[in-house]
């Protein structure tokens, strides 16, 4: 068990976890960093954890929904006040309702992660400040301390593996609910750089390509939010040609942008795709949730080999940082 000590402070209106662990704060930073491995432990074993949004910097934000042994739902949120990798980082911690806007009904708090190096590896030191100290009492009984010791009591496991999803893994594919995807892969490139190569023509035309044999005649690039753009591909061999088109929704540079997208000529309805990127030790976490219209649809389009094609771009993407 890596707690060794918890601390409640009624008068100074908090509660601090230390938790010890034989590995390198970068490794343990990444663990929180990274929405696929933060869900394996945020919370206790029973009430497993699921991150549909997880944007690790200043005025970025966390939801997440942890689901219980018969079936009930408890939502939460993150808003991240400050981030200072990988030392240490704030949020607002509070529930939230099915939306994911707060819960006003339940009390939020404001949460200090602290990482440092040990000698025997790292430190977490984990303060959650109160309101006052009926909200402590609140907190207190509905088993906060609990489930603290709980989901640090998951992390060693975590961050053991943690080598195995380093850079160089394929880009994978997981399913967050009936119709949401999420999309991630770690490259071996620089934040800025994976944002640029998102949003300048003439780099995703080197890169944004899928299997081997297309090209990208047409790159008409969304930069500001209520732009419009549209993508075209097609085979060296003239054999076929598609394309996709959509809106820039949100975009805050270099880390989160959302867009929609439809496939030029079809009628139905457009998925909403959130692209985070995030500064790991071995590069750069890029993940995308995709919202598809139904779970056939999403069914439909993973059917198709979507994540080989997107491995093969990444894999280009990533010969730009060393070009």
């Amino acid at each position: 068990m890596p707690v060794t000590s918890v601390v409640t402070d009624p008068a100074a209106l908090t509660m601090t976890v230390v938790a010890d662990f034989a590995v390198p704060v970068r490794r343990l930073w990444d663990a929180y960093a990274d929405p696929r491995r933060i869900e394996r432990f945020w919370g206790p074993p029973e009430w497993p954890a699921r991150f549909t949004r997880h944007d690790m910097h200043v005025g970025g934000r966390s939801h997440y929904a942890m689901h219980g042994p018969d079936g009930e739902t408890s939502r939460g949120y993150w808003e991240f006040l400050a981030v200072d990798a990988p030392h240490g980082f704030t949020v607002v911690d509070g529930f939230a309702l099915d939306d994911h806007s707060p819960d006003p009904r339940l009390p939020a708090m404001r949460v200090v992660f602290d990482f440092e190096e040990t000698e025997t590896g790292s430190r977490l030191t984990t303060t959650s400040h109160f309101d006052s100290v009926d909200q402590l009492e609140q907190l207190l009984g509905m088993g906060m301390q609990e489930g603290m010791r709980a989901a640090m009591g998951q992390i060693d496991e975590v961050v053991a593996e943690l080598a195995e999803y380093a850079a160089g893994v394929a880009t994978a594919a997981q399913l967050l609910g009936d119709t949401q995807v999420r999309v991630a892969r770690v490259l071996r490139a620089p934040v800025d750089l994976v944002w640029r190569a998102h949003h300048d023509a003439d780099l995703l035309r080197r890169w944004l390509l899928g299997p081997d044999g297309w090209t990208m005649p047409v790159c008409e690039v969304a930069t500001e939010v209520g732009d419009r753009y549209r993508y075209e591909w097609e085979r060296i061999d003239g054999g076929g040609r598609f394309g996709f088109e959509g809106e820039l929704l949100e975009s805050e540079p270099p880390v989160r942008a959302v867009t929609t997208e439809r496939m030029i000529g079809t009628g139905g309805p457009a998925t909403r795709n959130e692209m985070t990127l995030t500064p790991l030790a071995d590069g750069t976490l890029l993940s995308i949730v995709v919202a598809y219209p139904d779970a056939a649809v999403r069914d439909a389009v993973l059917a198709t080999g979507m994540t080989d094609g997107m491995e093969r771009s990444y894999q280009r993407l990533e010969s730009l940082a060393t070009a």
